[in-house]
C-alpha cells in the first residue's frame, strides 16, 4: 500500500472541498435511509446479526481520505488501539483466506456495539440493511434483499422502493474529479481494517 501511505501522509488542501462535498452526498443518503427505514418501522438496534462483522470491500478514495480524517479526530490511546485490532483482524482475515475458510470478524472500529467513527463511516455502512434497486443505463434493474434481520422483521411488508442509483452515480462522478485532482490513476477495494493499517503513520 505504499502510493496510498504516501498520498495519505500529506495531501493538498484543496483535497478537503470533496470530503466537504462527500459529506453533503452522505447527509442525503442517511436521510433517504430514514426515510425507508421509518416506512418500514425497521431498527437494527442490538442485531444479533452485526453487520460489523461483515468483510464490506469500500472501493473510493473519498471513503478512505474520509475516514483517515475521523481517525485524526480520536485520542492517541484510542487509534492505537484501533490500530493494533485492526492489524489483528487483517492477519486473521489473511490468514482464513490461506486455508480457504469463510470468517467474520469484528470491525476494529466497533466498540461496545457502537462504531467509534460513526459520522465518517463509508457508503455501504450507512445504505446496508434495507431492499433497495440499482439502475444501470440499458441493464435491467437489479434489486437487492434487507439483511437477514429486516426480513425476520420486516420481510412481509410491501417493498417500499429505494433506488440507490443516485447515490451512486454522485460518488463515482466525484471519486472521477478527486483522482484527476491528486493524479491517482490506481482502483482501490480495502475493507475498514486494511484502511486503518495504513493510517498508523500519518495519525
Amino acid at each position: 500500500m505504499p502510493m496510498i501511505l504516501n498520498y495519505s501522509k500529506e495531501l493538498p488542501i484543496e483535497y478537503s472541498v470533496f470530503l466537504e462535498r462527500l459529506q453533503e452526498i452522505f447527509a442525503a443518503m442517511d436521510r433517504a435511509y430514514q426515510t425507508v427505514a421509518d416506512h418500514y418501522h425497521f431498527s437494527c438496534s442490538g442485531c444479533d446479526d452485526n453487520c460489523c462483522l461483515t468483510r464490506f470491500y469500500h472501493h473510493t478514495f473519498l471513503e478512505y481520505f474520509y475516514l483517515l480524517e475521523g481517525c485524526r479526530t480520536l485520542g492517541r490511546e484510542n487509534k492505537t488501539e484501533i490500530q493494533n485490532w485492526a492489524r489483528r483482524v487483517c492477519d486473521e482475515l489473511k490468514a482464513a483466506d490461506e486455508k480457504g475458510e469463510n470468517v467474520r470478524r469484528m470491525c476494529p472500529l466497533n466498540f461496545d456495539g457502537l462504531c467509534s467513527l460513526y459520522e465518517y463511516r463509508p457508503m455501504i455502512c450507512r445504505l446496508h440493511g434495507i431492499p433497495h434497486e440499482l439502475r444501470k443505463p440499458g441493464l435491467d434493474v437489479v434489486y437487492g434483499p434487507g439483511c437477514d434481520v429486516f426480513s425476520r422483521q420486516c420481510g412481509q411488508e410491501k417493498y417500499y422502493v429505494f433506488d440507490r442509483t443516485p447515490f451512486y452515480y454522485e460518488m463515482a462522478e466525484l471519486e472521477n474529479k478527486l483522482k484527476q485532482a491528486l493524479g491517482i490513476t490506481t482502483k482501490i477495494k480495502m475493507p475498514v481494517a486494511e484502511m486503518v493499517v495504513t493510517f498508523e503513520a500519518p495519525i
